[in-house]
């Protein structure tokens, strides 16, 4: 449904769409799996809480059929992954092929369909955007996967699929930014070599999968930021300024992708970065006008509080909504209902994690090799400019 504007003017940008599906409430990795905390459900919840998520601008995911994931993956691989859902099981040797059926990635009730519908959730992004807007897919992000075999987490590539779809769909040029704690090796193995997909990388140096080294560039335009633990605001935003934007600024994208990992903050047990969520939302809003296609994804995110936090925020910084000082009940009874349990211990949230959104800033000092670093991968802008 358009609001009057857009009735009656039918080049009007739509107001911001969120893909979300009811599969994330209901399925799970596994009792002791990293992912086994609910993230895109509490989502969902919090934004309808607070009168964010109004029926019109949300979409159900659709879940991709194996022939629109050939574009990426392997027909082998797809046929063993909706053979091991079925099974409930795997052989060995697909275990060693497909890297199916392991601590990472293990066999579970939705382990087809679960990553079909955020993979169908951003190829259908790239037909939406097609005449431009702001799509987000919180369940989206699943940077890490290969075209033959599952990989950290991630059983499909969607951010590769939803790039494909986006050049599909008219968008020549696009830039991909992932401010995840892990590097997107899955994404860098599609692009490393395409000079029309700029990809803009900052992880946490030494942390899985050890891959996104600063000199790592391919034949494109790979730019890797590895930072050391610890990294804090003060220094997110020196690189935002003088690395992402000066790059996307240079590079003129006719679509954005930002992959918004939630594990940089603080509170996640899968990093060492102290990220408060306030910058997430500043990278979230400084991307948005510079191209008319703007598609944000998730990613990682291990702790239920901060990233249902931190991935609201993220709704609320496309539809320029204030975010409250202070959560209203219901939003409160959404965090207050989570638990997060795992080996021989149970979590109990800060009570900050429920009566609010916005964490407290937590600035510091720049290192000085961040800064050299920065300087180096700035230096690389001449050749395009």
């Amino acid at each position: 449904m358009a609001d009057d504007r857009q009735a009656s003017d039918p080049q009007a940008t739509p107001q911001p769409r969120f893909i979300g599906s009811e599969i994330y409430r209901h399925s799970s990795y596994g009792a002791w799996h990293p992912l086994r905390v609910p993230r895109v459900s509490t989502v969902m919840d919090l934004a309808r809480s607070l009168g964010w998520l109004p029926k019109e601008q949300f979409i159900t995911s659709p879940r991709a059929k194996p022939s629109a994931l050939t574009g990426y993956h392997t027909p082998a691989y797809l046929t063993a992954l909706q053979a091991a859902e079925a099974a409930q099981q795997v052989a060995e040797d697909v275990r060693a092929r497909h890297g199916l059926g392991t601590p990472s990635n293990p066999v579970f009730k939705e382990m087809y369909r679960r990553p079909a519908t955020s993979a169908g959730a951003s190829l259908l992004a790239g037909e939406l955007l097609k005449r431009g807007g702001v799509i987000y897919s919180p369940a989206g992000g699943t940077h890490h996967g290969l075209p033959d075999r599952a990989n950290g987490f991630c059983y499909l590539n969607d951010p590769v699929l939803g790039i494909q779809s986006l050049r599909r769909n008219g968008a020549q040029r696009i830039a991909y930014v992932d401010i995840d704690a892990h590097h997107p090796d899955g994404v860098e193995h599609a692009f490393r070599d395409d000079p029309d997909t700029l990809q803009i990388s900052v992880h946490e140096e030494n942390r899985w999968p050890r891959t996104g080294k600063i000199g790592d560039r391919g034949k494109g335009q790979v730019f890797n930021l590895p930072v050391a633990a610890s990294l804090n605001d003060t220094e997110m935003t020196l690189i935002l300024n003088e690395l992402i934007l000066p790059l996307i600024t240079d590079f003129r994208p006719d679509a954005i992708v930002l992959q918004c990992g939630a594990d940089a903050v603080t509170e996640d047990p899968q990093s060492r970065l102290t990220l408060s969520n306030n910058v997430h939302w500043a990278v979230v809003a400084a991307l948005k006008p510079l191209a008319p296609r703007y598609l944000v994804l998730g990613g990682g995110g291990y702790n239920p509080w901060s990233v249902g936090r931190l991935w609201t925020g993220v709704w609320a910084t496309l539809n320029d909504l204030e975010v409250p000082e202070v959560l209203p009940a219901a939003a409160q009874d959404v965090l207050g209902a989570l638990t997060w349990t795992g080996p021989f211990r149970q979590y109990h949230p800060e009570p900050h994690w429920i009566a609010t959104l916005r964490d407290t800033p937590r600035p510091g000092a720049i290192g000085d090799s961040l800064r050299a670093n920065v300087a180096q991968l700035a230096a690389r802008r001449a050749p395009w400019r």
